[in-house]
């Protein structure tokens, strides 16, 4: 009888799927670090601070977004920015890293359950070799982040003291390479917009992060295999696309805007202008003022927000990859090809359906939200729905940009520009995956007749 009634209790529990548990992880997450932040241990004025409050920051950190209703400097201790780099390492690596160190540290198997949902957080297709790319992007990850903060040491210690400094380069150089855009001065990066140094290494650590970690495990192994996949081939080529495109078009659009981009010397003007084009890129880190941006600006600045980063990476998004296959595809049906094909190779036509379906998706739920933030925030008398549509691209993409909007945000507003950056940090498809696992059904082998619709 024990052992019936166990058996029909193990049936009764529901089975978790990968996207379930990827899910419910980052959620996990979050919830732990927001109730660490309410403590009045880790801000500044030893008061408990509001739960929707610290949610938004956990969120905000654990997603690496970087859009915060607090100060992080001004606001929390030096305690409350510890928390705040653990939520963005986390967030940033994602949360699956930490079974892979603590087994790894123990030297002990890690089980196939676990291997799946690895498998589904790095978007990839078989299980093979999952484990492999995990300890490779836990090694370049660690690489590449203490390079940075050795680099950006040596400017901040002389500036700040070693202490400090030291810290400072930590922070920013974690924040940078994990695309999160928290900073510790208060203003960004604006203090530095006429450093060379300081700009281009957080460039270098934007664009690390934000390049995917199996285009980087590519790169590294084409000297043996003398080619690159289609993967890396696309996200490589449209992270050229965007950073040049976005480059020249910001040159052009804002030197003659009043307060941005005027500098007398050309260097600085053509710096700025690259790092609005690096930053656009879910990085969230800005040297100008945004709210001063010409309008044609801020909707350049949207659309690369929406892009995103390329899939596989710290980048939020719709993903380089996605916007890069609906290019293909939309190339290849005006030379009258039924399929998608690009550099000798065809993309499957599964891949096809899901990335439109992610684009749809994606932008239906973004104009929802400006729908909803619409009603319940107020906007400046000097701005139109650019003021919304810029935030609510900036929550999806993970960017962390904003023109004002955040501190002011209603309860309304901070619910719904959180669960943004959970979309755009987890993945639409993996969060109605999670929702809708238990309804799915098999395809249905019966056949419909055909029949016409007229489009366009």
């Amino acid at each position: 009888m024990n052992i019936k009634g166990r058996n029909k209790r193990r049936k009764s529990l529901p089975r978790l799927g990968a996207a379930s548990i990827l899910a419910l992880g980052f959620v996990g997450v979050i919830l732990v670090g927001a109730n660490l932040l309410t403590l009045p241990f880790f801000s500044r004025s030893n008061q408990a601070t509001p739960f929707i409050d610290a949610l938004f920051t956990a969120t905000s950190a654990t997603c690496v977004t970087g859009l915060t209703t607090l100060n992080t400097v001004q606001h929390w201790n030096s305690y409350g920015q510890a928390v705040i780099l653990v939520l963005i390492e986390i967030g940033g690596l994602n949360f699956m890293m930490l079974p892979i160190v603590f087994f790894t540290f123990l030297k002990k198997r890690i089980q196939l359950s676990t291997r799946i949902v690895i498998k589904e957080a790095f978007n990839l297709d078989q299980v093979s070799g999952v484990m492999s790319l995990a300890l490779y992007v836990l090694k370049l990850a660690l690489i590449i982040q203490t390079l940075g903060t050795l680099l950006l040491a040596v400017d901040f210690i002389p500036r700040f003291g070693f202490a400090k400094g030291s810290w400072y380069a930590l922070f920013h150089a974690v924040s940078s390479f994990c695309n999160a855009g928290f900073d510790l001065f208060g203003d960004s990066l604006v203090p530095f917009q006429n450093n060379p140094y300081i700009i281009l290494i957080i460039s270098a650590l934007i664009i690390s992060g934000g390049l995917g970690f199996i285009v980087w495990k590519d790169l590294h192994g084409l000297f043996k295999r003398s080619r690159l996949s289609l993967h890396s081939k696309i996200a490589l080529i449209m992270t050229v696309t965007l950073l040049v495109g976005g480059f020249f078009f910001f040159y052009y659009s804002e030197t003659a805007n009043t307060g941005l981009l005027t500098n007398p010397n050309k260097a600085t003007r053509l710096l700025n202008a690259f790092f609005l084009s690096v930053t656009a890129r879910t990085a969230g880190f800005y040297a100008v003022d945004y709210s001063q941006l010409s309008l044609a600006g801020i909707l350049m600045t949207i659309v690369l927000m929406y892009i995103g980063g390329t899939s596989g990476s710290t980048a939020g998004g719709l993903k380089t990859t996605t916007f890069g296959v609906l290019l293909i595809q939309i190339s290849s049906l005006l030379k009258g090809r039924s399929y998608a094909e690009f550099a000798g190779r065809r993309v499957k036509e599964s891949i096809v359906v899901k990335a439109l379906m992610l684009f749809v998706i994606t932008l239906m739920a973004c104009v929802v939200a400006m729908i909803i933030l619409s009603v319940t925030e107020d906007l400046p008398i000097d701005r139109g729905m650019e003021y919304i549509a810029f935030e609510v691209f900036s929550a999806f993409g993970t960017v962390g940009l904003t023109m004002g909007l955040t501190p002011n945000l209603t309860f309304v507003g901070k619910i719904v520009i959180i669960l943004l950056m959970f979309i755009g940090r987890v993945g639409i498809m993996t969060v109605l995956f999670s929702l809708l696992s238990k309804h799915q059904q098999k395809e249905i082998p019966i056949q419909f007749p055909k029949e016409n619709v007229m489009i366009g």
